[in-house]
Protein backbone atom coordinates (compact mmCIF):
# COMPACT_ATOMS: atom_id res chain seq x y z
CA UNK A 1 0.00 0.00 0.00
CA UNK A 2 1.43 3.38 -0.98
CA UNK A 3 1.69 6.07 1.65
CA UNK A 4 -0.32 9.25 1.18
CA UNK A 5 1.51 12.48 2.00
CA UNK A 6 -0.84 15.36 2.75
CA UNK A 7 0.09 18.96 1.98
CA UNK A 8 -1.80 21.51 4.08
CA UNK A 9 -3.48 23.51 1.34
CA UNK A 10 -4.78 26.63 3.06
CA UNK A 11 -2.11 29.10 1.92
CA UNK A 12 1.50 29.15 0.73
CA UNK A 13 3.69 26.92 -1.47
CA UNK A 14 1.15 24.10 -1.83
CA UNK A 15 1.63 23.23 -5.51
CA UNK A 16 5.41 23.22 -5.18
CA UNK A 17 5.30 20.70 -2.31
CA UNK A 18 2.78 18.49 -4.11
CA UNK A 19 5.07 18.46 -7.15
CA UNK A 20 8.12 17.69 -4.98
CA UNK A 21 6.39 14.75 -3.28
CA UNK A 22 5.29 13.33 -6.62
CA UNK A 23 8.76 13.87 -8.11
CA UNK A 24 10.32 11.61 -5.47
CA UNK A 25 7.70 8.92 -5.99
CA UNK A 26 5.19 9.78 -3.27
CA UNK A 27 1.42 10.19 -3.48
CA UNK A 28 0.38 13.72 -2.51
CA UNK A 29 -3.03 14.93 -1.34
CA UNK A 30 -3.91 18.60 -0.71
CA UNK A 31 -5.54 18.87 2.74
CA UNK A 32 -8.19 21.51 3.47
CA UNK A 33 -10.75 19.54 5.46
CA UNK A 34 -10.85 17.19 8.44
CA UNK A 35 -11.82 14.25 6.24
CA UNK A 36 -8.78 14.78 4.02
CA UNK A 37 -6.52 15.05 7.08
CA UNK A 38 -7.87 11.74 8.36
CA UNK A 39 -6.93 9.99 5.10
CA UNK A 40 -3.21 10.87 5.03
CA UNK A 41 -0.26 9.01 6.56
CA UNK A 42 1.91 12.12 6.92
CA UNK A 43 1.70 15.86 6.38
CA UNK A 44 3.74 18.72 4.97
CA UNK A 45 3.02 22.23 6.22
CA UNK A 46 4.30 24.57 3.51
CA UNK A 47 5.94 27.94 3.62
CA UNK A 48 3.63 30.93 3.47
CA UNK A 49 2.39 33.38 6.09
CA UNK A 50 2.08 31.74 9.49
CA UNK A 51 -0.56 34.13 10.86
CA UNK A 52 -2.76 33.72 7.77
CA UNK A 53 -2.39 29.94 7.96
CA UNK A 54 -3.28 29.93 11.66
CA UNK A 55 -6.43 32.00 11.02
CA UNK A 56 -7.45 29.69 8.17
CA UNK A 57 -6.85 26.61 10.34
CA UNK A 58 -9.24 28.15 12.86
CA UNK A 59 -11.77 29.02 10.16
CA UNK A 60 -11.69 25.47 8.72
CA UNK A 61 -11.81 23.86 12.21
CA UNK A 62 -8.47 22.19 11.51
CA UNK A 63 -6.29 23.46 14.36
CA UNK A 64 -7.33 20.94 17.03
CA UNK A 65 -7.48 17.95 14.63
CA UNK A 66 -3.97 18.86 13.43
CA UNK A 67 -2.73 19.03 17.02
CA UNK A 68 -4.25 15.64 17.75
CA UNK A 69 -2.70 13.97 14.69
CA UNK A 70 0.72 15.41 15.52
CA UNK A 71 0.42 14.30 19.16
CA UNK A 72 -0.58 10.82 17.95
CA UNK A 73 2.68 10.58 16.01
CA UNK A 74 1.78 11.52 12.44
CA UNK A 75 5.05 12.28 10.60
CA UNK A 76 4.98 16.00 9.81
CA UNK A 77 7.42 18.27 7.97
CA UNK A 78 7.16 22.05 8.18
CA UNK A 79 9.09 24.47 5.97
CA UNK A 80 9.44 28.16 6.93
CA UNK A 81 5.92 29.06 8.16
CA UNK A 82 5.47 25.34 8.77
CA UNK A 83 8.39 25.42 11.21
CA UNK A 84 6.71 28.27 13.09
CA UNK A 85 3.41 26.37 13.24
CA UNK A 86 5.09 23.23 14.61
CA UNK A 87 7.02 25.12 17.30
CA UNK A 88 5.88 25.07 20.91
CA UNK A 89 7.09 28.65 21.44
CA UNK A 90 7.22 31.62 19.02
CA UNK A 91 8.96 34.96 19.48
CA UNK A 92 7.65 38.06 17.67
CA UNK A 93 4.28 36.37 17.10
CA UNK A 94 1.19 38.46 16.49
CA UNK A 95 -1.12 38.88 19.46
CA UNK A 96 -3.03 35.66 20.17
CA UNK A 97 -1.22 33.61 17.54
CA UNK A 98 -1.48 29.86 18.19
CA UNK A 99 0.56 26.96 16.84
CA UNK A 100 0.00 23.28 16.26
CA UNK A 101 3.05 22.61 18.40
CA UNK A 102 5.00 19.41 18.94
CA UNK A 103 8.55 20.67 18.45
CA UNK A 104 10.24 21.56 21.75
CA UNK A 105 11.80 24.70 20.31
CA UNK A 106 11.55 28.47 20.45
CA UNK A 107 11.55 30.06 17.00
CA UNK A 108 11.71 33.71 16.01
CA UNK A 109 9.44 34.88 13.19
CA UNK A 110 11.08 36.92 10.38
CA UNK A 111 14.40 36.39 12.17
CA UNK A 112 16.53 37.28 9.14
CA UNK A 113 14.49 40.39 8.34
CA UNK A 114 11.66 41.26 5.99
CA UNK A 115 11.12 40.19 2.38
CA UNK A 116 13.91 42.47 1.11
CA UNK A 117 16.33 40.58 3.38
CA UNK A 118 15.58 37.23 1.75
CA UNK A 119 18.75 35.37 0.76
CA UNK A 120 20.20 32.08 -0.41
CA UNK A 121 22.96 30.03 1.20
CA UNK A 122 24.68 26.65 1.05
CA UNK A 123 23.84 24.60 4.15
CA UNK A 124 25.56 21.42 5.26
CA UNK A 125 23.06 18.79 6.41
CA UNK A 126 24.93 15.56 7.12
CA UNK A 127 21.89 13.26 6.91
CA UNK A 128 21.43 14.37 3.27
CA UNK A 129 24.97 13.47 2.23
CA UNK A 130 28.25 15.27 1.66
CA UNK A 131 26.98 17.89 -0.78
CA UNK A 132 25.49 21.01 0.85
CA UNK A 133 21.88 21.91 0.13
CA UNK A 134 21.11 25.20 -1.62
CA UNK A 135 18.74 26.90 0.80
CA UNK A 136 16.33 29.74 -0.02
CA UNK A 137 15.31 31.89 2.96
CA UNK A 138 12.24 34.15 2.52
CA UNK A 139 11.18 36.10 5.62
CA UNK A 140 12.44 33.02 7.39
CA UNK A 141 12.42 32.07 11.05
CA UNK A 142 15.35 30.62 12.93
CA UNK A 143 15.50 28.49 16.07
CA UNK A 144 16.65 30.29 19.21
CA UNK A 145 16.32 27.46 21.74
CA UNK A 146 16.05 23.68 21.36
CA UNK A 147 14.88 21.13 23.89
CA UNK A 148 16.94 18.09 24.87
CA UNK A 149 15.13 15.78 22.45
CA UNK A 150 15.62 18.03 19.40
CA UNK A 151 18.39 17.21 16.91
CA UNK A 152 19.91 20.10 14.96
CA UNK A 153 20.52 18.98 11.37
CA UNK A 154 21.80 22.25 9.91
CA UNK A 155 22.61 25.83 10.91
CA UNK A 156 23.63 29.19 9.49
CA UNK A 157 25.97 31.72 11.08
CA UNK A 158 24.85 35.33 11.47
CA UNK A 159 27.27 37.77 13.08
CA UNK A 160 29.33 34.84 14.45
CA UNK A 161 26.26 33.23 16.08
CA UNK A 162 25.06 29.85 14.82
CA UNK A 163 21.29 29.55 14.36
CA UNK A 164 19.62 26.17 13.69
CA UNK A 165 17.60 26.17 10.46
CA UNK A 166 16.94 22.42 10.07
CA UNK A 167 15.78 20.31 13.01
CA UNK A 168 14.24 16.95 13.80
CA UNK A 169 12.42 15.64 16.85
CA UNK A 170 11.07 12.12 16.58
CA UNK A 171 8.38 12.10 13.88
CA UNK A 172 8.69 15.87 13.26
CA UNK A 173 11.01 17.59 10.78
CA UNK A 174 11.32 21.32 10.09
CA UNK A 175 13.43 23.71 8.02
CA UNK A 176 13.57 27.51 7.94
CA UNK A 177 14.17 27.40 4.20
CA UNK A 178 12.18 26.34 1.13
CA UNK A 179 13.56 23.16 -0.50
CA UNK A 180 10.48 23.01 -2.74
CA UNK A 181 11.74 26.09 -4.62
CA UNK A 182 15.19 24.86 -5.62
CA UNK A 183 14.79 21.52 -7.38
CA UNK A 184 16.95 19.84 -4.71
CA UNK A 185 14.43 17.33 -3.37
CA UNK A 186 16.65 15.56 -0.82
CA UNK A 187 14.64 16.93 2.13
CA UNK A 188 11.41 15.52 0.67
CA UNK A 189 13.11 12.21 -0.13
CA UNK A 190 14.53 12.02 3.40
CA UNK A 191 11.11 12.78 4.92
CA UNK A 192 9.37 10.10 2.87
CA UNK A 193 12.10 7.56 3.67
CA UNK A 194 11.57 8.25 7.38
CA UNK A 195 7.81 7.70 6.96
CA UNK A 196 8.36 4.42 5.10
CA UNK A 197 10.71 3.24 7.86
CA UNK A 198 8.13 4.11 10.51
CA UNK A 199 5.46 2.14 8.65
CA UNK A 200 7.78 -0.82 8.37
Amino acid sequence: MSLVIGVLALQGDVREHVAAVEAVGGEALPVRRIGELASVDALIIPGGESTAMWKLMRAFDLLQPLRERVQEGMPTYGSCAGMILLADRVLDAVSGQETIGGLDVTVRRNAFGRQVNSFESEISIVVLGADPIHAVFIRAPWVEEVGDSVEVLGSVRVESISHPVAIRQGHLLATSFHPELTGDLRIHKYFIEQIARQHG
